[in-house]
């Protein structure tokens, strides 16, 4: 029975298994590098840096185990760099389109560059090699991919927690500036007064010493804090619970697709073939 290619003076396609890729074919190293296995080692890997470079925190242990440490260090940014070079020449440019390995890239960068001299302060970033592990679990992803996508509500809440405790230290200023100078003598101080109050830490000792001198003062303190430590931080929390609850939303057909609950592609367009190969014989039997 002719087929559409051949109608169209084109060569039937071949429906046949495909020839199996070379191991050092790109698609073959983009599959072997993205590979559960791969991941894993990826994994345990950034744990032991991440325990080694705490390690390298304590004397007693460089004093013993410096050499051992160092090395284990590069062994695991050799093996980082490896990684990345494979992914780079297996994806190419598409490699770029993920946030995510652009971030991998720039912590493995960091790590790159050299300790000593002017850069020795850079030693330090070293550290951040093990943030790869959030782009490594997909829970933690979905967590930072949740957090990012409340940036804007939490930036509104931020700009109306910023406007609460600018009003808050001019009246806490010039209402106890002159019995209490320590706390609220100026406007940064009264700021940071407040936030301390906000987080709740000792604020009873602040509140009570000012209660002693003006009673009335109970009427400033309550209200501040129910508006500041309990509405507005929760508002924040509010915000960063939707937008987690947005993500699964998101994630739940995309999971539902990729366990098998969507029509086969392959099966619906050989169907299609089938079915204008059969027209196309009707339409020739009639002519």
């Amino acid at each position: 029975m002719a087929t559409t290619e051949t109608l169209l003076g084109r060569p039937p396609v071949s429906t046949g298994p495909r020839p199996p890729e070379r191991w050092y074919s790109r698609v073959a190293l983009g599959a072997w590098v993205e590979s559960d296995r791969v991941q894993h080692v990826v994994i345990v890997l950034i744990l032991i840096n991440a325990a080694t470079l705490g390690l390298e925190t304590s004397d007693t242990m460089m004093a013993g185990y410096a050499d051992l440490l160092h090395a284990v260090d590069r062994i695991c940014l050799a093996f980082f760099v490896v990684e990345l070079g494979l992914k780079l020449y297996a994806f190419r440019g598409s490699f770029f389109r993920s946030s995510w390995n652009v971030f991998d890239l720039l912590v493995v960068g960091v790590a790159l560059v050299p300790g000593s001299g002017a850069f020795g302060v850079l030693r330090s970033l070293r550290v951040l090699r093990v943030l790869r592990l959030v782009s490594m679990v997909p829970q933690l992803r979905r967590v930072v991919e949740a957090l990012v996508k409340a940036v804007p509500g939490i930036l509104s809440i931020g700009a109306l927690l910023i406007l609460l405790f600018y009003v808050s230290a001019v009246m806490a200023t010039m209402l106890f500036g002159d019995s209490f100078p320590t706390e609220f003598g100026n406007l940064s101080r009264s700021l940071f007064t407040l936030f301390q109050i906000m987080t709740l830490d000792n604020w009873s000792i602040v509140s009570r010493a000012v209660l002693e001198v003006h009673p009335w003062a109970v009427a400033f303190f309550i209200p501040f804090v129910l508006l500041s430590a309990f509405t507005v931080l929760n508002l924040f929390i509010a915000v960063i619970v939707d937008a987690m609850q947005h993500i699964r939303s998101e994630d739940g057909p995309v999971g539902a697709a990729a366990s098998g609950g969507g029509p086969d592609l392959e099966s619906e367009i050989r169907g299609l073939r089938d079915q204008v190969a059969e027209l196309t014989e009707l339409v020739k039997s009639r002519s």
